[in-house]
């Protein structure tokens, strides 16, 4: 029995369960083990092997998230900030992670785009499951409710209810077409132009009016792109100019490695994931958190 080509499904289906991408590793590593081990229980006459595997990972992921607290986004929780001269304190929160594409091939990405992967993160683990199962990866409902050992019109319920809950909290994220198009990377590969310029115009240019800037771990956020443009002179004047921006691609949306100057080289900063629509800027995720350079196969610095 070779489980190994379902790896990848199984990582991105843990994500979208636990919002967090080494966890998700884990979890998915866990579950292949167990079906390796239990494989001589295996009954081809009552599932698919790829069911099976989904009905542990299932299971798995419904006891990781026992008891835990869903991973947000700052945009997630609460109103965005006016003062762009705030401290930049970092919030002790389980924060939602980025995925990266390049570990994984996948047969799509746009049901990984981070405003889904966030509003899936605000309902009940068994009603994410739900969606994810029925609306991302089309499994029908009998076979979920084989999976959640329920019913059918339990598991049409709890999709009912996981619609109406993602799209009240996030319409946006239910609208957004696929994000892995021409017009966005060229927009994203202007930005990094100005970005490594310390060109905060050019930046600004490249923004919708009401573009949103957040950077977990610290929980506030920004909008508009008159703020977005007050906050990037704010980062230049306090780490200066000559920066190095590499694209990379995580959540199926285009993404800077950003590296910071640093004592005649530079080191590694922050992993900026952007939305895009009709080759403008709406929304830049900037996690300021150098350790998850390596999920992304990134060095520490560059000289």
């Amino acid at each position: 029995m070779d489980l190994e080509p379902y790896r990848g499904e199984l990582v991105a289906y843990c994500y979208r369960m636990l919002g967090a991408f080494h966890e998700a590793e884990d979890v998915a590593q866990e579950v292949m083990l167990r079906a390796w081990r239990a494989r001589g229980r295996y009954d081809p006459a009552r599932a698919s092997v790829r069911t099976w595997l989904y009905r542990i990972a299932t299971n798995a992921c419904l006891t990781e998230l026992e008891g835990r607290s869903r991973r947000p986004l700052p945009s997630g929780l609460g109103a965005p900030s006016e003062d762009t001269a705030a401290p930049l304190a970092p919030a002790d929160i389980r924060w939602l992670e980025p995925f990266p594409d390049a570990r994984y091939e996948l047969d799509a990405r746009a049901d990984l785009r981070l405003a889904l992967v966030a509003a899936m993160q605000i309902l009940p683990a068994r009603q994410r499951a739900v969606l994810i199962l029925r609306e991302v990866l089309e499994f029908p409902a009998a076979e979920v409710a084989a999976l959640l050992d329920t019913s059918v019109p339990a598991v049409n319920s709890a999709l009912q209810r996981a619609r109406a809950a993602v799209a009240q909290s996030a319409p946006d994220a239910v609208a957004v077409a696929e994000p892995d198009d021409l017009q966005g990377r060229a927009a994203v590969a202007r930005y990094a132009r100005a970005f490594e310029a310390g060109d905060v115009q050019a930046l600004v240019k490249l923004l919708t009016d009401d573009a949103v800037l957040e950077m977990p771990p610290v929980p506030l956020w920004y909008q508009g792109s008159a703020a977005y443009g007050r906050f990037m002179d704010r980062v230049f004047a306090m780490r200066g100019t000559g920066w190095v921006a590499r694209s990379v691609s995580a959540n199926g949306q285009p993404a800077l490695a950003a590296y910071a100057p640093d004592g005649g080289g530079w080191r590694a900063h922050s992993l900026q994931v952007f939305t895009v629509a009709r080759g403008l800027i709406t929304r830049n995720v900037v996690f300021a958190d150098p350790g998850m350079f390596a999920a992304f196969d990134l060095p520490e610095r560059c000289d």
